[in-house]
């Protein structure tokens, strides 16, 4: 019975010594400290009923003017361009069917953004030549069809000269792994949420779910932050990284002020839209 005892407790030592592990992340980077100041407008400062569709050049010029930084999402044209949109069906946000990765930026003057007067999707130079010298921007790399190092590769070549602060994230671990091995200066993040529950999963299998909700594929590209669904943000290897590595937490998407100050005051940086908050800084960097 003995030996019974001390086998299950070896096993459970190696176990959480492994879970650990597989949470690592990397620390020590001082340009957190200008980061983690700002709250940072989801997609831009949109408004549709004001003519600012998401990721727009006018919900960005908003967000910069505003002194807000800002989350957009980047994804690799055919001919290499790097387009400023969330989904890759062009339908939803344009109102008509076509992968933004079949197009070139020609092709971007033939789908204006619904709702606004005559905006197209932009481009990522577009958007960092509002926000050079100014606030930060949280830049989503959308991998799609196995793109992750040509797409990596790309936004490296718009952002290595840009004058401005900013930092990199993107669901897919092979994005974060292309980042560490190819291009490490960056603050790099894994975006996760539950892919246990609901309707979203990553599109891998059931295995694949399960280890990024649980956040078991961080060793692979050592991300300096954690954004995640901040509803579900009481996922224990979250909880773990944090208490154990002192892990830089992003939450999104914030839709009140009340959940923004709560989560704050907790020591995470704010993702927000649908209001907008009194001052671009944190609670306690204002002033």
């Amino acid at each position: 019975m003995a030996w019974w005892l001390l086998g299950a407790a070896c096993a459970a030592a190696l176990a959480l010594c492994l879970w650990c592990l597989a949470l690592l992340p990397r620390r020590g980077r001082p340009e957190w400290e200008q980061l983690g100041r700002y709250r940072y407008a989801h997609r831009g400062l949109h408004d549709r009923a004001a003519g600012r569709p998401e990721n727009s050049l006018s919900a960005f010029r908003a967000a910069a003017d505003a002194g807000f930084g800002a989350e957009l999402d980047v994804h690799l044209m055919a001919d290499g361009s790097l387009a400023v949109v969330h989904d890759a069906d062009l339908a939803r946000v344009c109102g008509r069917h076509a992968v933004i990765e079949e197009l070139c930026r020609e092709d971007l003057a033939d789908y204006p953004l619904l709702d606004g007067a005559g905006q197209t999707v932009p481009l990522l130079e577009q958007v960092l030549d509002l926000f050079e010298g100014r606030a930060p921007l949280i830049i989503e790399l959308k991998a799609q069809k196995g793109n992750a190092a040509a797409l990596t590769a790309a936004v490296k070549e718009r952002l290595e000269h840009w004058q401005g602060v900013y930092c990199l994230e993107s669901f897919d671990p092979t994005v974060l792994r292309e980042l560490k091995k190819r291009w490490p200066q960056p603050i790099r993040g894994q975006l996760s949420r539950n892919f246990l529950t609901g309707e979203e999963h990553t599109g891998c299998g059931a295995l694949a779910d399960w280890a990024m909700t649980h956040l078991l594929i961080c060793f692979a590209g050592r991300p300096d932050f954690v954004a995640y669904h901040f509803p579900e943000r009481r996922e224990p290897s979250l909880r773990l990284q944090k208490k154990l590595y002192g892990m830089h937490e992003v939450c999104w998407t914030v839709r009140d002020r009340e959940t923004m100050r709560r989560l704050e005051k907790q020591g995470a940086t704010v993702i927000f839209e649908k209001f907008v908050p009194e001052s671009p800084f944190r609670e306690e960097n204002r002033g």
